[in-house]
This record gives structure tokens, sequence and C-alpha cells, in this order.
């Protein structure tokens, strides 16, 4: 009998240390960005320093969940989809991280969706954009944090006001960002009685726009009514700026387009009076997470926080609140939690939506103003443009 019992207290004792050992363990999250070999690294870090505020955030400064510390290993994709899913399956296998966040160019992080189904574990996709990414060829392990071009282009076409005096051409890059806004942008003007007039799609890192505006000029100069260009493009080569400097003013030619990062919005200032549609600005969001993040950001870097900075927080406060509510850490659970969960964020309240795992949210329609004591053109808020505004398609259903 004494046996039994010693046997049974040290068996007990090998429990309670164990899971002292597993509540110890660090909660392993990757974040797979482009870091390198692109313009658009500055998103990546943008979203980097959201995503490290947002845990600190969610918890308050312990950067621990149910005890346990979260260890964040970063990946770089080089922009390149291959190494995206070579380091996406080194994360899951290796590293044996619970999920990934990422990436930044919605060409690469396409290519990363079969690896999550593969290793049956989740990715939250921040910040890239592309409707796709959670289309027919996305599957149910998939999340996404990020705005998606639906509305993009939605909240664009409110704030254009539409109607039947409307003519439009359009201007893109040629990959699923491009492509897929486009699409967004005439599915959101049908029946208003807008018309498409011209769509032209140009490589990525294209820096020559003239024959592609000669193109919609022809194409937009002769109508009576209202003529925009609408420029959607993501990259460098200021396109918009290009196609000013050939005068649309002379056709009687407007130019719209979605906000930017900071660091793009001095050339805003050729556009005084503009108005358009943007995921956040700084400036256009009132509720306690923003007002943490503002003022820590100017505390911390001396400038108030960034498109992407906003969106990286917003994925990191995702993981935390599926993370402290899951009844387990097994990736069905994990699922099951996530499907309908809304949480606070910088732009106030997201859902994920159950059947494709898209994040709704809302949009600033903005009007720009121009302040010579002020860096770069404001992008004053006309309206929040909520959620339930925009009729967004559903990608795929996980049923």
């Amino acid at each position: 009998m004494k046996i039994l019992t010693r046997f049974a207290a040290t068996f007990a004792t090998s429990v309670a240390l164990a899971g002292a050992a597993w509540a110890e363990d660090p909660i392993k999250i990757a974040l797979v960005h482009g870091l390198s070999g692109s313009s658009f690294e500055a998103f990546s870090k943008q979203a980097q320093t959201g995503f490290e505020m947002g845990l600190e955030f969610a918890t308050d400064g312990t950067n621990e969940i149910k005890g346990r510390p979260i260890e964040v290993i970063i990946k770089d994709t080089q922009f390149k989809p291959d190494v995206a899913r070579a380091v996406l399956a080194e994360a899951y296998g290796d590293d044996e991280v619970l999920l990934a966040v990422g990436a930044t160019s919605s060409g690469v992080t396409k290519g990363m969706l079969p690896i999550a189904e593969e290793y049956e574990k989740i990715l939250i996709v921040e910040p890239a954009v592309a409707d796709s990414l959670t289309g027919p060829d996305s599957n149910r392990y998939v999340f996404k944090t990020s705005r998606n071009s639906s509305m993009d282009m939605q909240a664009q076409a409110l704030a254009l006001k539409p109607d039947e005096n409307l003519f439009v051409a359009t201007l893109a890059e040629d990959y699923a960002f491009g492509r897929d806004g486009i699409t967004a942008f005439k599915a959101a003007l049908d029946g208003s009685g807008a018309t498409v007039v011209a769509e032209e799609y140009v490589p990525q890192g294209t820096a020559d726009f003239t024959a592609a505006t000669e193109r919609m000029f022809n194409a937009l100069k002769d109508k009576e009514g209202r003529k925009v260009i609408l420029v959607y493009v993501a990259g460098g080569g200021d396109a918009p700026g290009k196609i000013h400097a050939l005068d649309p003013g002379r056709y009687g030619i407007e130019i719209s387009m979605g906000g930017h990062i900071l660091p793009v919005l001095p050339t805003y200032k050729r556009f005084p009076g503009m108005e358009g549609a943007v995921y956040y600005y700084y400036e256009a969001y009132d509720n306690p997470v923003n007002q943490w993040l503002v003022e820590e950001h100017e505390k911390r870097f001396g400038s108030p926080p960034d498109f992407f900075t906003a969106g990286g927080m917003s994925a990191a406060l995702a993981v935390v609140q599926a993370l402290e509510t899951a009844e387990s850490y097994e990736t069905e659970d994990l699922i099951a939690t996530m499907e309908g969960m809304s949480w606070e964020t910088p732009k106030g309240t997201m859902t994920f939506r159950p059947e494709d795992h898209q994040a709704l949210q809302s949009m600033v329609h903005f009007k720009i103003r121009v302040e010579d004591d002020v860096e770069w053109a404001i992008p004053d808020r006309v309206r929040i443009i909520e959620a339930d505004e925009m009729d967004i398609p559903i990608g795929r259903n996980n049923d």
C-alpha cells in the first residue's frame, strides 16, 4: 500500500511539473513578410511594428498569454513566392509555430495559402489585399485581417458618388492586387449608371505611364459628364503625378485614388480637394485602441502610426483574443473560436466572417486638404463608411 501511495505521489508530482513546464513554453508565432528586395519593404516594417505594439497592448505589457511568453519568429520572403512557401513551411515544421501572419504582396501571399492547408495550421493574412486570398483557391486555415480589394473599391465608388453622368478610366498594376481591385470597382458601380470606358494594366515597377495615359485620355475626353481616371497602384513610379503632368485638366478629367502611407502623402498636395477612400488614417478614428496607438507611436518614434501599422496591430489583437478564448490550441479549436469572432482594433470593431474568414471592417471617405505647415496632404475624414454599407462578395464557403 505504501509503495502504491509513493507511486501515486510521484506520478502526481511529475504531471504537475510537466504542466508547469508546458505553461512556461513559449507560444511561437511567425511573422512572414518581405523585408528585402522590394519597395514594399516599408509596408512590412510598419506591419511588424504594429504587430509588436498590438501584442503589448493586448497583454498589458506582459507579452504573455495564459502565463506563456509569446515568441515572434521573423521570416523574410524576399518578395519571392518560392521563398515565401519555403520559409512558411520552415516556420510550421522546423520552428513549430502555432500560427503565422503574413505576407505583404498579394501575389506572394497567394502562393503561401496551400502551405497552411498542408500543415493544417492557421495563416492570418496581413497586410496583403487581393480578394482572391479568401477566394476559391484559398482554404479554411486562412483568416484575413487586412481589408480586401472589394472594400477598397466599394468605398472608393461610394466616395465618387456615382451616377449616369460619371465616366471612369482605370489604371492598375497587372497582378492579383490590381486586377482584383478593378474587378471589385466595376462590381461596385454596377447599377449606378456610371460607365468604365477603359481599363489599363501595367507591369509592377512601371515608371513610364505615357502610353496608358494617352489611351485613357482618348477614351474619356469626348464624354459629356464627369470624367475621372481612377489610379489603383500600390508600388512606386508615381503614376498619379505623371498623369497629372500630362494635364488631364485640359479635357476636364479628374484624378481619383485611395489613400496611402504617410511618406507618399506629400505627393497628394498636387490634388487639393480630391476625394477617395482609405483603409486608415490616424486622425480618422476615435476609440481607446487608436488613442493608445497614436500616443505611444508618437512618443516612441516621433511620428504618428501609419497605414500598415494599424493593420499589424489589428492582426495581433485578433491573435491574442483567439488564444485567450479558445478551448485549446488545437487548430480546429482555433478555427471554431475565430469564425465569427469580433474584436476591437484601431479602426473599431472587426469581425471574421464565418463563410470565408475575411475580416469585415470600416473604411474612411476622405477629402484632401493642403496646409503649408503640414508636410503631407491631409486626408480629412468626410465620414466613416461602415462595413454593412459595403456589399463584399463571399470568396468561398467553409461549410
